[in-house]
């Protein structure tokens, strides 16, 4: 196919250079009904393409032309049978593939350090969730991969799962052996979903981890905004015949998404295509290489510390994707935390996450030498102001609790008849909400789990540190649903 054509931006462009008079939406009508000072600010051919799904745009819903056409080249780069576009993120993706072939009561394994969406989606569904227990790092605080044993172990125990998920690579950049565990799933006709997520570039470089589509998957939800370099918001879902019908697909993403479907968004996952196609080897590569310096220098800095090959061995941490920098920083004597808020406050330099014990930068094809070396001058300057005095530095220390006990199915208990309790005399009870920090989204406690009291000192110590902990209606996380108990009668 030939990658240099964009269908999809050509024709909006075309249909834009023709100035036509618009009796459709948006109402600001190329920004002539806008707010004169946001309008100046974005600029007019942003406005110029802002339209709808009329005829020569075609409609993402139901695409017979040039999104069509768009989708199809896609799927030939990222190697896959059919590629279908998201503006409404992977989480609409995500969501899309567990419900394209779970329903009530069906099962589906999945590792526990998902993504709230992939919860989301199990209880929209009303399916199951079959745990595995993702390899738990103490030394950096982290969960990595699940292993190909524990995905045999769930099969053997669940061989009339509707689904395995997995997450390749996880948001630190860690992988298990994909391809391992799809040619295991596929032993039992069971078809495997990928949170890919993370891993827009993964595709294009022998240098980067196998992606989904490479290693058989039957469908990856990829963010193409967070490292491929589409607009916020802009995902792809690739799928491969056999196990997965795509008209199945098709369908429920229809059913998950907006009708005003965002064409500026649309458009960049078709240049982003183009781009990657074209020029992602050479792209990949490049950020690869600035990435391995970073790391070697972050590893020079002290009192801090980035993970790399030496991390890999295990069947959990089978490969890593480099452009991923987590950078340690509890032997400073500090929480991730408070360093993503020094690097704020001393250098305006912003980090993708903070936790407990790391920051993670990622480094994409938008950097270069330079943002490389403000990044490496803020981080010394950080280990100079902690590291001072090492004999006065006393190490963050924090005990992940074990993964709890499902009580009750996520929709059950979702939906089931709550009360309010405070959350820090909760142990013991059925959570009916989540609670999650975010970023990375990944919960905590979800609904149906039994709440311990390593739970509840792990998300306080959370809490006391200034972490985003998120989920609850109750945003203070003072008082949590939980699942109402009817007490005997007497």
């Amino acid at each position: 196919m030939d990658h240099n054509r964009t269908p999809l931006f050509d024709a909006l462009r075309d249909h834009a250079k023709q100035n036509p008079v618009q009796f459709h939406i948006p109402g600001h009508k190329k920004g002539a009904g806008m707010d004169p000072e946001y309008r100046d600010y974005i600029g007019q051919n942003i406005l110029d393409i802002d339209l709808i799904n009329i005829a020569p745009l075609d409609d993402l819903h139901q695409p017979v032309g040039v999104i069509l056409e768009a989708q199809q080249l896609a799927a030939d780069a990222f190697g896959a049978d059919a590629t279908y576009f998201s503006v409404q993120g992977t989480s609409t993706a995500i969501m899309t593939m567990i419900l394209s072939v779970c329903g009530n009561g069906d099962k589906i394994i999945v590792p526990r350090n998902v993504h709230k969406s992939i919860l989301s989606a199990i209880i929209f569904a009303g399916a199951r969730p079959v745990f595995l227990s993702p390899v738990r790092d103490t030394n950096l605080g982290i969960d990595h991969g699940v292993t190909t044993r524990s995905v045999r172990r769930a099969l053997e125990r669940h061989p009339d799962a509707a689904a395995v998920l997995i997450i390749n690579p996880t948001y630190y950049g860690v992988c298990a052996n994909l391809k391992e565990i799809v040619d295991l799933v596929h032993e039992y006709d069971v078809p495997v979903l990928v949170d890919e997520a993370h891993g827009a570039l993964i595709h294009f470089s022998d240098e980067l981890p196998l992606s989904a589509m490479q290693a058989g998957a039957d469908m990856a939800a990829t963010s193409i905004h967070k490292l491929g370099g589409s607009m916020t918001q802009s995902s792809i879902l690739n799928v491969r015949k056999g196990l997965v019908n795509p008209q199945r697909v098709q369908t429920i993403l229809s059913l998950l998404m907006t009708t005003s479907t965002s064409y500026p968004l649309l458009a960049s996952l078709d240049t982003a295509r183009r781009q990657l196609a074209l020029k992602g080897k050479e792209i990949a590569d490049r950020t690869v290489n600035l990435a391995r310096k970073a790391r070697e220098a972050v590893n020079q800095i002290p009192g801090l510390y980035s993970f790399g090959e030496d991390l890999l061995g295990d069947e959990a941490t089978y490969d890593y994707d480099p452009t991923k920098l987590t950078i340690h920083v509890r032997h400073l004597g500090i929480t991730g935390y408070d360093a993503e808020n020094w690097l704020r406050e001393h250098y305006r330099l912003e980090v993708e996450l903070s936790d407990m014990y790391n920051i993670l930068c990622l480094i994409t094809p938008g950097d270069d030498e330079a943002s490389i070396a403000i990044l490496l001058e803020s981080l010394k300057a950080m280990s100079d102001a902690y590291h001072a005095d090492t004999k006065e530095i006393q190490e963050v220390v924090v005990i992940i609790p074990e993964i709890p006990h499902l009580a009750l199915t996520p929709r059950d208990a979702f939906y089931g008849e709550t009360e309010l309790v405070p959350f820090k005399e909760s142990a013991g009870r059925i959570i009916a909400e989540f609670i999650y920090v975010y970023p990375p989204g990944i919960p905590i406690l979800l609904p149906g789990e039994i709440v311990s009291q390593e739970n509840i000192d792990y998300i306080i110590d959370h809490l006391e540190v200034g972490l985003p902990v998120k989920g609850p209606e109750d945003r203070s996380v003072t008082n949590v649903k939980v699942i109402m108990e009817e007490t005997a009668i007497s």
